[in-house]
């Protein structure tokens, strides 16, 4: 019955392609930091430090190198993604910038490769949309959470019509919540202050 249940929630769902190493330049854009405010998005997550934070979809680093900073020296971030090419940039980012408490994963499109039970909270922002299998994925990454952990989705509001980013790349509250809770995970809020994106927090409820 809930392979069913899967099958039917995500089956309405086309999954976004997955955004290529010649996007690059957009993930770092100035634009971003108004359009986005990653900043205040990270602090709103409350995130102690020494914390075990995993960013899946980290292509270039954008948020990693943020993330390093606020989990301190006795945290770690663990730097995912799919692409080889991708890689290779957010690796020159984070040794440019010296930091020593990053880990790089190279992953798959259904296992972003964590250690089991490992990490207290799993970041995505504007990735989950792209997963080519997510019920696949999100197992994988319940697996690596700590009891209680939390996973964190960052998606452009498609409740909201002036977001001005194409129908592919957006996911509403339920279509989010219709995924994850069949699943296991616990949603716990939303929040909405940013100005394009909601931010959704589950809790691993295995």
């Amino acid at each position: 019955m809930l392979g069913v249940l899967l099958a039917a929630s995500t089956a309405q769902r086309q999954p976004a392609p997955v955004m290529g190493v010649g996007g690059a330049d957009w993930l770092v854009r100035p634009e971003r930091i108004q359009e986005e405010d990653p900043d205040r998005m990270l602090a709103a997550l409350e995130i102690k430090k020494g914390s075990v934070v995993a960013d899946i979809g980290a292509g270039v680093g954008y948020h990693v190198w943020r993330l390093a900073e606020i989990v301190g020296p006795t945290g770690k971030v663990i730097a995912e993604d799919i692409q080889p090419d991708m890689i290779q940039l957010l690796r020159r980012n984070i040794e440019q910038r010296k930091l020593r408490n990053v880990e790089i994963i190279l992953g798959t499109p259904v296992d972003p490769k964590l250690p089991a039970a490992s990490v207290d909270l799993v970041l995505m922002v504007d990735v989950y949309h792209e997963f080519s299998q997510p019920a696949v994925m999100m197992r994988q990454i319940q697996r690596a959470l700590k009891p209680n952990g939390r996973v964190v989705l960052v998606e452009f509001r498609k409740e909201d019509p002036d977001v001005p980013i194409q129908p592919l790349h957006k996911m509403s509250v339920q279509d989010v919540r219709s995924e994850l809770e069949p699943l296991g995970f616990k949603f716990q809020r939303v929040l909405d202050f940013l100005p394009w994106q909601h931010i959704l927090i589950f809790t691993n409820g295995s």
